[in-house]
């Protein structure tokens, strides 16, 4: 990334500083560790990996406005809109972080984008749900080694807590808390909660022959650990490895537990797990704002394309007319 002025060192870019406080730093470097815990390490990555797209592509910071709409002229074919609205996004934030005039914001960016849209349309492509009889077809499949256990409690928590991959993957032991009614997890902070308020998350007891505190259970006593992270890869042999398990294998585990069930993967990520939870509680008739509760979304009309999906069959009127 030779010749931008952001580099990996920039605060809004690099890892965060480890600990809560900032001992023995002078007031500048404390400044840069805040702006650094402002954003999560996920942030931080997409931030790195859009900027190493816009300068491989030849671009350079600060840059003016031609050469952004120019850029996305370029990629306007191979990218979707909103990728291309991302990495918009995080050109206009580094300019911004830095002081410097913002490209983004002018008028010759600013209609690019728009003609972007209108050409190619902005209907995202959306994980299919994975639905509650999908979920239970995939995980009657499974066997019994330390991989199976460890993917059922993984399919099972994320679906039944409706998390996204990265929530997933960050719990820890000490994140467990068990209660009469099942377990509370403790999430310390997600996509949509960059103070680290944190958010209580209940998995109760299931009434069905899988219930996600009992895969959990047989998870943990198969890998035999007390700290760290709770998922973790497993290697060919069966034997569990002390590191975390990346966020993108929630999506490589879910395709090939569909493919092994005779459930074709296609157009299912990690983010079927949380979207199959909403659209299965709503089809159910669990009202939004309990739904909300356990997801975490923000308000209802972040639900509404699963309450649109959920309902395409209820009363339709093609059904009553043929």
């Amino acid at each position: 990334m030779s010749g931008l002025v952001l580099n990996r060192d920039n605060p809004f870019l690099s890892r965060p500083t480890e600990g809560a406080g900032c001992p023995g730093l002078t007031s500048d470097e404390a400044v840069e560790h805040f702006i650094r815990e402002s954003l999560s390490e996920n942030t931080r990555k997409a931030y790195r990996s859009d900027l190493a797209h816009f300068a491989d592509w030849g671009g350079s910071l600060p840059a003016t406005a031609d050469m952004v709409a120019r850029y996305l002229a370029h990629h306007a074919e191979a990218l979707a809109p909103s990728s291309l609205a991302r990495r918009l996004a995080t050109l206009s934030k580094v300019h911004e972080a830095n002081a410097c005039p913002n490209p983004c914001r002018s008028e010759i960016v600013r209609a690019t984008m728009r003609g972007i849209k209108r050409v190619k349309g902005t209907a995202q492509d959306q994980a299919r749900p994975l639905l509650r009889e999908d979920l239970f077809t995939l995980l009657d499949a499974l066997g019994d080694d330390p991989r199976a256990f460890r993917d059922r409690a993984l399919l099972l928590i994320g679906w039944a807590g409706g998390f996204r991959s990265s929530e997933l993957v960050g719990l820890d032991l000490v994140d467990i808390e068990e209660v009469r009614e099942g377990l509370v997890l403790h999430l310390r902070r997600s996509k949509t909660d960059q103070t680290r308020q944190g958010r209580k998350i209940g998995i109760p007891l299931g009434r069905t022959r899988h219930c996600p505190v009992a895969a959990l259970s047989a998870w943990l006593d198969a890998q035999r650990v007390n700290d760290g992270p709770i998922f973790r890869p497993v290697d060919r042999h069966g034997n569990v490895q002390p590191d975390r398990l990346r966020s993108d294998a929630v999506s490589t585990i879910l395709r090939n537990r569909l493919k092994n069930a005779g459930i074709d993967p296609e157009s299912y990520s990690g983010h079927s797990l949380r979207a199959g939870l909403a659209t299965s509680a709503i089809k159910a008739g669990v009202p939004t704002h309990k739904v909300r509760a356990q997801t975490g979304h923000a308000s209802d009309l972040m639900l509404s394309r699963y309450v649109r999906d959920a309902g395409l069959f209820d009363g339709n009127v093609a059904g009553v007319l043929l």
